[in-house]
């Protein structure tokens, strides 16, 4: 199995910490759900409010789950907000959110943060996979990109290497498109997916100061679709029939890559991430039964069921038994 430079989650390949369950395709060439998950079996009695803050890339989903939850639970209510990850560890130090979802691992000065006021360390896990893709307009006919190119549009610190692109015509396109600006569009600091793509496809390098930065995912896929010579970075799981998202390689003589559930399970696409959920497990101590239950929901095949609903791809039976353990 080829080992991708690009792209490593917690420092191991994504196909080694999800299993070789993962990615099984359907007949009809999509993502199938792994036959071996469990389904929910709800407790009982269950009543109370659960607050969630965190990641916008998660929101679609966390309001999914909390549908089929309180479809479960109805006397359960959810306060879910989502305007980045980087909102999620204060809150869960606080106090004012028993779940954070979030796009990135947590830093390490986050869980020292958290270790320092609690004595312990937070416990999270891994919900679903996300592939970041590149955006652009549907009518845009551009087919593929290098992240050396990627870097060349969105970097003015270009680690990569590449020469400034300003033009659709510096990345090969004629006609009408080759004098083209190319208007950049990118989430704002607060947001996972905006650390996850300077650390990824720019090297930590710097943003341009012409990048116009949304507060959701959904606002940028939105101005993309309205901007012919548009281009911008979000999850998967927000594409829509208005823009296309670009096969990206890791170097120009590298093959494109489509950002398939396949091709992330595998570590093939260069661009792909776990999604997480973190909360406040004292040790020694039962859990909150909210939050408990919440988890079992998320690692269930119903659980998965919403993550591929909502355009994500599921995480596999093994993996879920694990994460369903960080619960108890």
């Amino acid at each position: 199995m080829r080992r991708g430079s690009g792209w490593k989650l917690a420092g191991i390949l994504l196909y080694s910490l999800l299993g070789a369950s993962a990615g099984r395709p359907a007949e009809d060439g999509s993502t199938a759900l792994d036959p071996g998950l469990k389904a929910y079996q709800p407790a009982s009695g269950l009543k109370g409010t659960l607050r969630s803050v965190g990641s916008d890339t998660l929101h679609p989903l966390m309001k999914a789950w909390a549908d089929r939850f309180t479809s479960f639970h109805p006397d359960v209510r959810f306060d879910i907000e989502g305007k980045g990850s980087n909102t999620a560890p204060p809150a869960l130090i606080a106090g004012s959110s028993q779940l954070s979802p979030m796009s990135r691992a947590l830093h390490a000065s986050e869980i020292d943060a958290f270790e320092q006021k609690f004595g312990y360390k937070p416990r999270g896990i891994r919900s679903a996979v996300d592939s970041i893709c590149v955006f652009v307009h549907k009518d845009n006919p551009l087919r593929r990109l290098s992240l050396d190119q990627v870097d060349a549009i969105f970097s003015k610190t270009r680690l990569r290497g590449g020469k400034e692109i300003r033009t659709w015509g510096d990345l090969g396109l004629s006609g009408d498109w080759a004098s083209q600006t190319v208007r950049i569009y990118g989430r704002n600091s607060l947001s996972g997916t905006y650390v996850f793509f300077k650390d990824h496809a720019l090297k930590g390098g710097e943003f341009r100061e012409d990048l116009k930065e949304l507060e959701g995912s959904a606002a940028l896929v939105r101005e993309v679709s309205e901007d012919r010579g548009g281009i911008g970075y979000c999850g998967v799981g927000y594409s829509t029939p208005g823009v296309r998202a670009l096969p990206l390689s890791e170097t120009a003589s590298a093959p494109a890559v489509e950002p398939t559930a396949v091709n992330a399970y595998a570590g093939d696409y260069p661009l792909s991430r776990i999604l997480f959920v973190y909360f406040n497990q004292p040790p020694r101590r039962d859990q909150d039964p909210l939050v408990r239950e919440f988890i079992r929901m998320v690692c269930s095949r119903e659980g998965q069921e919403l993550v591929l609903k909502e355009g994500y791809f599921p995480m596999p039976a093994g993996v879920a038994r694990d994460e369903l353990a960080k619960a108890d």
